[in-house]
């Protein structure tokens, strides 16, 4: 005869478990503790969607954020004509104010 396979630890707790939340759900005010546990779940579930959009979104803001860094010249050689703009309206600043 074949005998029965010996449980691990794993099923041993699965089963401990599963038998624990029957004993606590028949138990009287246990609709008490099952609500809120009911809830909190549905709340995690809710919480990791969110994280889950905010991940989305991070990425949609660093690739606006690299564009626009692209679109300023941020990195590039462009630095020397920001000094040579700014260079200008220094240079119009004095000539409107020495003739007033």
């Amino acid at each position: 005869m074949a005998q029965p396979k010996q449980k691990n630890i794993v099923e041993r707790l699965a089963g401990a478990g599963e038998e624990a939340i029957h004993r606590i759900g028949s138990a009287p005010g246990a609709d008490k503790v099952l609500g809120p546990l009911g809830a909190l779940r549905d709340r995690v579930d809710e919480l990791q969607k969110s994280v889950r959009a905010i991940d989305k979104l991070e990425k949609r803001l660093s690739a606006i954020e690299k564009r626009l860094d692209r679109l300023e010249g941020k990195g590039t050689s462009s630095p020397r004509r920001k000094s040579s703009s700014a260079k200008r309206k220094t240079a119009a600043r004095k000539t409107s104010s020495s003739s007033s």
